[in-house]
């Protein structure tokens, strides 16, 4: 369908999703990895990440995903996007020498006439640093979240990229593939690209903790955070797609990484950013919501001894664990004084990925809940909403669902004899 020839070079979850939507919008791609075996796994349609709806894509366009551990097969592409996922430390500093070195790779193999996209999250002042001639190089802000990835990269709002000179038209081969979209194309210098990535988040961070801090005063009043949220998104100012769901806190590793970012500029300029410090300190606050639920439940004499525990990726929809509240919950109950005996299930995360043990892993929802004294359910999996609250109320030994992305009915967990506690409603023990 379309003539040019477009590279991914970093078959991790960035690379992986964008190439698929490009083979998808009709383009011929390769896929390249340094790891010999990722390119043998991609090669046989095995895929190492989760996406909904990722499977059937790749599926529907084997013919146009090619893959090689090569650097020069690179040098048949027209543009080349640097698709490699940053790496971060418990500080939201990004490791940068993975990108740098793939730059240097995928730089030496290209044709004169190709481009280079910086597609990877980097710091604002990274790509006019690179000593690639600069009308060679782009920056574009990737926009994807885990578990709406494939939609996200199918149907983007828009595209910001980043320029050495933002007056001069496109490339034709970069305006070809962004136009194929049918989206607006917004170009800006390349520190302002950088930028708005972080800013999206910034303001997306904001949203998440007036949320949270609004959710736990409902719980100290006696009011209910679910019967304001349909108030707020009646608000043009505010909107149907704002974050107004309460949760415990951010995750993930991206949203932190732009805060430590924000942190530092404002240190090396001697600007005020207090309050992203205080969004810091709030998100961690947020995360031992469960916690502070669960002990103040066994303070009150209740006699718990099995504890299940539903879901331990840090949202819906992937295997990431970066950050997760879930983690950072059984970690706590299995380093207490008190042996509590632990199951926990979640559909995608493999336990060998946890940095701890002391918890067993079973392989269904109905399984963690037999015979436990409390359930969590710290992740918001679509399956588990199939639970039903009479069930659960058989095959329990206690009676407590700790459940604050109010997954279950408050109304049908009470009428089966459950307690249900839950983000934005108060609760009695």
């Amino acid at each position: 369908m379309q003539s040019i020839n477009i590279g991914f070079a970093g078959m991790t979850h960035l690379g992986i999703i964008s190439q698929v939507i490009a083979a998808t919008r009709g383009f011929n791609t390769i896929g390249y990895h340094v790891e010999d075996e990722t390119v043998k796994s991609l090669s046989k349609g095995d895929l190492p990440i989760y996406e909904p709806g990722l499977k059937n894509l790749f599926n529907k366009n084997l013919q146009k995903l090619n893959y090689s551990s090569k650097p020069s097969a690179l040098n048949k592409c027209d543009l080349v996007y640097i698709s490699v996922d940053i790496p971060t430390n418990n500080f939201g500093t990004s490791d940068l020498a993975i990108i740098n070195k793939m730059i240097d790779t995928v730089s030496f193999h290209l044709r004169e006439d190709a481009f280079i996209i910086v597609l990877s999250q980097v710091p604002p002042g990274f790509t006019r640093k690179l000593s690639i001639p600069h009308k060679r190089v782009f920056y574009q802000v990737e926009t994807l979240i885990y578990g709406r990835a494939v939609e996200r990269a199918m149907y983007p709002e828009r595209f910001i990229v980043g320029c050495a000179d933002p007056n001069a038209p496109l490339p034709p081969a970069i305006e070809t593939y962004l136009s194929s979209f049918d989206c607006p194309i917004l170009k800006m210098r390349y520190e302002s690209a950088e930028l708005s990535k972080i800013s999206i988040n910034m303001y997306l961070v904001s949203s998440v903790s007036t949320t949270n801090i609004l959710s736990e005063i409902c719980e100290k009043l006696d009011a209910d955070w679910h019967e304001i949220i349909p108030a707020l998104k009646l608000d043009k100012r505010i909107g149907p797609h704002a974050y107004l769901k309460p949760g415990l806190g951010i995750a993930g590793g991206n949203l932190e990484r732009d805060l430590a970012t924000v942190i530092r500029l404002a240190d090396n300029k001697e600007c005020n950013a207090e309050v992203v410090k205080s969004w810091i300190a709030d998100s961690t606050y947020r995360k031992d919501w469960s916690l502070r639920r669960f002990n103040e439940v066994a303070l009150a004499g209740n006699n718990i001894k099995f504890i299940g525990m539903l879901g331990l990726a840090y949202k819906e929809n992937t295997a990431s664990i970066k950050n997760s509240a879930a983690i950072v919950m059984l970690r706590s109950l299995i380093n207490r004084t008190k042996k509590y005996k632990i199951k926990v299930y979640d559909p995608q995360v493999q336990s060998e990925t946890i940095p701890f043990s002391g918890f067993s892993v079973v392989q269904s929802p109905i399984e963690v809940c037999k015979n436990s004294d409390v359930i969590l359910l710290m992740t918001p999996w679509p399956e588990f909403k199939k639970l039903k609250p009479t069930v659960l109320a058989n095959i329990m030994k206690g009676n407590l669902i700790i459940d604050p992305y109010s997954i279950l009915k408050t109304e049908e967990c009470s009428s089966a004899g459950l307690r249900h506690l839950t983000l934005g409603k108060a609760f009695h023990i």
